[in-house]
């Protein structure tokens, strides 16, 4: 059985766009859609006499949010298959849960309640930084969101960590039919290890050739299993965090990986994850890989 894609959904602005741009990726990918809201209502239902008629404001709101939510859904595409949940928890540990049996997990920019000058909601970054699946946060402008720039892009971080990002990446683009855009992003140091001036030899083409080469080992297995995908190369000098968000304007999902080490809470985000969740102009998935 398909693992469905998980949505966060609250009945704020950008939990319905994160449904809007569920819904597409779930028919991309012939995956059911499983729409999740947190709420807490139920562990208090004991307060409400037994006897009375009337149901606790909080159940009316939250079906109404699932509801509301599931017919937009079915609007946007009647052929995707759409389940709807309560979970009597808080959004974080509701969508961690979820994200146990999902293929991804996705959530809006900021959910409901969260300050409007946040660049991103504290349940999109927890969430992003512990779960055991692929995470995607809906954010950017309205080119990106749309998906009209038929363009991925994948930070090559270190080959190692980003194994399950590589493949994550080929099947979106595999299933989009668009670019994959590989970019690698490296820089000279200042100084050599002791502090001194970095050696005569340590120049730029040496930095720029050792990236290249390192495009080709990572790439080459999955490019030989993924014939189909067009897949362009680049190495870039400057900081990765700052080149990738550059980049993202361009692009339709930016994709990173996240170590996850045994015996730690949570994964370990790093500088370019963090950059891209707060600040991507295209919806930002960060796919965790275990150490």
């Amino acid at each position: 059985m398909e693992l469905p894609l998980v949505v966060g959904v609250d009945g704020s602005g950008p939990s319905l766009t994160a449904v809007d741009w569920a819904v597409d990726e779930a028919a991309r990918h012939r995956l059911p859609l499983r729409l999740v809201h947190a709420s807490l209502w139920e562990r208090y239902e004991g307060a409400v006499p037994s006897g009375s008629l009337d149901r606790p404001s909080e159940q009316v709101m939250a079906e109404y949010v699932v509801g509301s939510a599931m017919e937009r859904a079915q609007r946007r595409n009647p052929d995707v298959k759409v389940s709807t949940d309560i979970v009597p928890d808080d959004a974080v540990s509701a969508l961690l849960g979820a994200g146990e049996t999902a293929s991804a997990v996705i959530a809006g920019s900021r959910g409901r309640g969260e300050l409007k000058g946040l660049l991103l909601g504290s349940v999109g970054l927890a969430v992003a930084g512990r779960a055991h699946c692929p995470v995607v946060v809906v954010r950017g402008d309205t080119a990106g969101l749309a998906g009209t720039h038929e363009r991925i892009l994948l930070g090559a971080g270190e080959s190692e960590a980003g194994t399950e990002a590589l493949r994550f990446a080929f099947r979106e683009a595999e299933a989009r039919g668009c670019v994959l855009d590989v970019v690698r992003a490296w820089r000279r140091p200042a100084h050599g290890t002791d502090g001194s001036p970095p050696p005569a030899e340590d120049t730029a083409p040496g930095h720029e050739e050792r990236a290249a080469a390192m495009l080709e080992e990572l790439l080459s297995e999955a490019m030989a299993a993924h014939p189909a995908v067009r897949v362009r190369r680049a190495t870039v000098e400057g900081p990765a965090h700052k080149v990738l968000v550059d980049r993202s304007a361009a692009a339709d999902l930016a994709i990173v990986g996240a170590r996850h080490r045994v015996g730690y809470f949570g994964l370990q985000l790093g500088r370019t994850a963090h950059a891209l969740l707060h600040h991507a102009q295209c919806p930002v998935a960060v796919v965790p890989h275990r150490m």
